[in-house]
């Protein structure tokens, strides 16, 4: 059964010889009515202060949770993003291999022909040095057939030359 302050103060207790004194009886009864009020008014405050820590916690709890799926979905979206990021890593990898790959291909391609074009340069210097002996062997066959000549032509020929009619090569 629940007491209230209102219960205790208009309690009346039957009077008979030699019982209580009345006075201290009622004044006993206000002390614990105050008491009570005051336990009520403290009870009543906890149950409030209650009911908002109960707010908090759930509050905080959802909180929580919602932080809990931010985290989780953020861990995934990063992962997602690590991977995306290897396969693009490894993709320009791929790429700037199949560049290089044919960029030294090309260029292996290039030396190939520099290198025929330095024996084709080579063949022709040769063959450019074989002609010039060639004509130099002709010009020095020429000069000892005009030497030859010369000395086989008798010297009256030779002063008349030597006078100037004839022209000097």
């Amino acid at each position: 059964m629940k007491l209230t302050p209102l219960d205790i103060q208009q309690m009346v207790f039957k009077v008979r010889l030699r019982g209580y004194d009345c006075q201290e009886v009622q004044r006993f009864l206000e002390d614990i009515a105050l008491t009570v009020e005051g336990l009520n008014r403290e009870t009543q405050s906890m149950k409030e202060r209650l009911g908002q820590a109960e707010e908090q916690v759930a509050g905080l709890k959802k909180a929580e949770a919602t932080l809990t799926h931010t985290l989780i979905s953020t861990q995934a979206l990063a992962d997602e993003l690590k991977q995306a990021a290897r396969r693009d890593a490894e993709l320009i990898m791929k790429e700037a291999e199949m560049k290089a790959s044919a960029l030294l291909q090309e260029a292996r391609e290039e030396l190939i022909g520099t290198q025929r074009e330095i024996l084709d340069l080579r063949k022709q210097r040769l063959v450019a040095i074989e002609r010039l002996r060639s004509t130099l062997r002709t010009f020095e066959r020429m000069l000892e057939i005009e030497e030859d000549q010369d000395q086989a032509e008798p010297p009256a020929q030779s002063a008349k030359m030597v006078g100037g009619s004839r022209d000097t090569l």
